[in-house]
């Protein structure tokens, strides 16, 4: 569940990327989610052949995971924008 919650997001991001101007760098935010992706993804495949077990898990645990993974990478990007307005409003005002 959470390599879908991630997979989600990741394709929301990149849609709204593409069909906005990038004011609000949302291209960094897709970097992280489709980062996390590929690595939900590498692991689910590596998972599933070597353990033998389900492709996807769809329990709460997993649902819960993935929420926390999008709203970590959610929380990152708003630091990285923070810092990036500081700076830019610090070089203006030398």
């Amino acid at each position: 569940m959470y390599f879908i919650i991630t997979a989600l997001a990741a394709i929301v991001t990149t849609v709204f990327c593409y069909n906005m101007q990038d004011k609000h760098r949302l291209s960094i935010l897709c970097f992280i989610y489709w980062g996390a992706t590929l690595m939900w993804l590498v692991d689910h495949v590596l998972a599933f052949f070597i353990e033998g077990g389900e492709l996807f898990e769809m329990t709460l645990d997993a649902a819960l995971l993935g929420c926390l993974v999008v709203l970590s990478g959610f929380f990152v990007w708003g630091i990285i924008l923070f810092l990036k307005n500081i700076k830019r409003s610090h070089l203006k005002t030398e």
